[in-house]
């Protein structure tokens, strides 16, 4: 048995863990029929208020959203109504309660894929959820675009995603006392995440290879803006605002927990990228050919000898698989494997004391069913 799994308060095993998968696989089925309905407010919106401009483009932009929105295991979604259930206590969250917390997990979702479609063209990324990175992908049926490849367009898609989410957000939210708080948070994360990337970026840029850039400060600095702001705080602080909560003082508890979360999740997102199966974790791994800064090769930086270091320099960031499989294999020789399995249980411990120590009168089960679907998944 897992050691996290047992340290974990009330985990279930057997029939009860059973019908716990299937309470979860049933919640995911309901938010995913809500995508369509959503999908066509926004679209009658557009038509309503915009009556003379192309069916096509229209078709075009529903298609993107199709592609990009759905998939995955939507965990930031359905993560608002969870904490907010775990907000409210006892009671059952009405259905006006329980649809408003779905629209607000569909703009996280929303959010991700304008993230994503983004990250791909920068990136130069192969495959997205097991099927081809949008820009990559065959285009809608639209004249002229028979058989050609999305290509830049995607970038405009891509910002049609995220205008979506505030148009969802006016139609469904404005007349709430908490609206001008879910704009404010929505803005605030979205720039946090584009800080990180904009960080990501210039740290690893293709033109120039200096993996003496690559510490673990600037490292946890990427994560810390690129991932868990919109990752793990943003769905928290919604179901937060849902439930009428104005404290800021639980805002930043919940902050700090969330982001030493967010850090683990991506520490092993970039494991993954190296070790995961990519027909497991539906995408190709690329982050040694990508020149980025991650995790192992900081971890690797830190312990390689004078010519293991030389290896890393010679290799990384190399579109070749020979040169890729050299990394590895200093990675081998490194046992960065291990490495990464100590880390694993050292930041559980971790954050097990940072949620005694700043829940307060926050529910645990917040943050603890956080970590039940991170730590040691396997995609």
């Amino acid at each position: 048995e897992r050691l996290h799994q047992r340290r974990f308060s009330g985990v279930m095993s057997g029939p009860a863990a059973k019908r716990a998968r299937t309470d979860l696989s049933s919640e995911k089925e309901s938010f995913i029929k809500v995508f369509e309905p959503l999908l066509e407010q926004v679209l009658e919106d557009t038509v309503k208020r915009y009556p003379d401009y192309d069916k096509d483009a229209l078709a075009w932009f529903r298609k993107s959203m199709e592609y990009n929105c759905v998939g995955g295991k939507m965990n930031r979604g359905l993560s608002v109504l969870n904490c907010y259930q775990h907000l409210i206590g006892e009671r059952e969250a009405t259905p006006e309660e329980v649809s408003d917390a779905q629209v607000l997990g569909w703009c996280i979702e929303w959010l991700q894929a304008f993230f994503l479609v983004s990250d791909d063209i920068m990136d130069d990324s192969i495959t997205r959820r097991g099927q081809p990175c949008w820009y990559r992908a065959k285009g809608p049926p639209c004249k002229g675009w028979e058989n050609e490849q999305v290509g830049m367009v995607a970038i405009n898609d891509a910002f049609l995603i995220e205008s979506a989410i505030y148009k969802i957000l006016k139609l469904r939210f404005s007349s709430k006392p908490y609206y001008v708080q879910l704009l404010e948070l929505m803005h605030d994360v979205t720039y946090e995440t584009e800080l990180g990337q904009m960080l990501d970026l210039i740290t690893a840029p293709d033109h120039h290879i200096d993996l003496s850039k690559f510490t673990l400060e600037k490292y946890k600095c990427i994560v810390k803006y690129k991932t868990a702001f919109y990752s793990f705080y943003l769905p928290v602080a919604m179901g937060m605002h849902m439930a009428g909560i104005t404290d800021q003082k639980k805002f930043e508890n919940a902050l700090e927990i969330l982001l030493e979360m967010g850090e683990f999740f991506q520490i092993q997102d970039d494991y993954l990228d190296c070790y995961g199966d990519p027909a497991v974790i539906g995408k190709i791994g690329t982050d040694i050919q990508d020149n980025k800064c991650g995790w192992l090769v900081v971890q690797a930086l830190q312990r390689a000898s004078p010519e293991q270091k030389k290896v890393l320099e010679e290799n990384y960031a190399q579109k070749d698989d020979t040169k890729v499989a050299k990394v590895k294999a200093v990675y081998k020789e490194l046992n960065l494997e291990q490495v990464y399995k100590d880390y694993e249980e050292e930041s559980y411990a971790r954050l097990q004391t940072l949620i005694k120590e700043k829940a307060g009168d926050l529910p645990e089960g917040i943050f603890t069913d956080f970590a039940k679907k991170i730590y040691k998944r396997i995609l």
